[in-house]
């Protein structure tokens, strides 16, 4: 999930990792107001979730109140690589003597947090280690061990910094650091990172992009997540978010539930196999519930471009009697709304297979031939 950056400010305020004075806005009356308060010269910054946004013309300068108000007019009523400007931050330009680049973000191929540093900040690091690679100084974080002020200096004296500044420096670090584990980030910086003539240093930009998976340890960023969905998403996917459904609409006609990421992947792909086409990616998750079963069947029944659902299910720690009692627990709700084609393996898979045989409904044991099925009846009707 990524942070708007008035959002991921605020967090690094907390941390007292020192940010420019500003205030997010959503008129070109409150800019003027804003800019009049700060009184020095001001950044309107476009919030948008899109990278790129200064290239893009999405931060404006202003030397005056009037020009923010107009600057925040102007950035207000376009669009940045897809994305439709809703407010803008207006905040104090800080005096800059250099420009840093400092980021905690996961290395997979390593498994761990790698630290990265440079003293090239300002434009894009990945342009920093295609021009420059020497000026990359890069420290991979023991998951053990963690990351301490004594690592936080040696980037820091690395990036030709000693005494005070060096100091003050490594500890800018090691907050944003903290924030990165405590938000349970994929990725966490600043760029840039000013260093001001006075040797303090401010995060003149911030970027937090938190794991999804780790959401439920943050009911903050969830809120959010879900006002966002509401003006953004397709009604559809905004209804399976809020049922805590995994789906995402795609352009055929077989409706697709599964569980588990890579099965109902593996499903698309049987479908697209027998010359058919998936309409939506639907994953119910590991032990889902009849509840969960009868949500994403209602679901799929509702894409009115659905001709036939292929519910495949291997049950592991999700039982199949409970696929099966949610199967007809949609069916007792609604009806079977469209042809429904069942492919049930795995735990409980006896009993799953009884409640719906005796319910009148066939199961099949085979992935291709449940597929097979599904294409033949979305082509024919039958």
């Amino acid at each position: 999930m990524k942070l708007f950056e008035h959002e991921a400010k605020t967090i690094f305020s907390k941390y007292e990792i020192p940010t420019p004075r500003g205030e997010l806005v959503t008129s070109p009356a409150h800019a003027l107001e804003i800019a009049t308060k700060i009184n020095a010269p001001v950044a309107v910054k476009a919030q948008v979730l899109a990278a790129g946004r200064g290239k893009a013309g999405g931060i404006l300068f202003s030397t005056s109140p009037r020009e923010a108000e107009l600057a925040a007019k102007k950035l207000l009523s376009t669009e940045i690589e897809g994305f439709k400007v809703r407010s803008v931050l207006v905040e104090e330009k800080v005096p800059i003597e250099k420009e840093l680049y400092f980021g905690i973000t996961v290395d997979r191929s390593n498994r761990c947090y790698v630290a990265i540093a440079s003293s090239e900040g300002g434009i894009e690091i990945e342009e920093v280690a295609a021009a420059t690679p020497e000026k990359i100084v890069k420290v991979f974080i023991d998951p053990l061990q963690g990351f301490h002020l004594r690592h936080a200096r040696r980037i820091a004296k690395r990036l030709g910094y000693s005494g005070s500044r060096m100091q003050n420096l490594a500890t800018t670090f090691l907050k944003l650091y903290n924030v990165a584990m405590d938000c349970d980030a994929e990725l966490a910086e600043t760029n840039p990172l000013v260093e001001t003539p006075e040797g303090k240093f401010v995060a003149a930009d911030a970027r937090l992009i938190t794991d999804d998976n780790a959401l439920y340890r943050h009911p903050e960023f969830r809120e959010r997540l879900m006002e966002e969905a509401e003006t953004e998403l397709p009604p559809l996917e905004l209804e399976a978010r809020k049922r805590g459904l995994a789906y995402v609409k795609l352009e055929g006609n077989v409706g697709v539930i599964g569980n588990g990421a890579g099965l109902v992947m593996a499903t698309l792909d049987a479908i697209q196999l027998y010359d058919g086409s998936p309409a939506n990616f639907l994953d119910v998750g590991g032990g889902a519930s009849a509840d969960v079963m009868a949500a994403a069947l209602n679901l799929v029944f509702s894409d009115p471009g659905v001709e036939v659902v292929f519910v495949n299910i291997l049950g592991g720690i999700t039982r199949c009697d409970e696929v099966a009692k949610g199967i007809l627990e949609a069916k007792r709700r609604v009806g079977f709304l469209k042809p429904v084609v069942v492919r049930l393996v795995g735990t409980n898979e006896e009993e799953g297979r009884r409640i719906l045989t005796e319910a009148g409904i066939h199961v099949l044991d085979s992935m291709e031939e449940a597929a097979r099925r599904a294409v033949e009846i979305a082509k024919t009707g039958g």
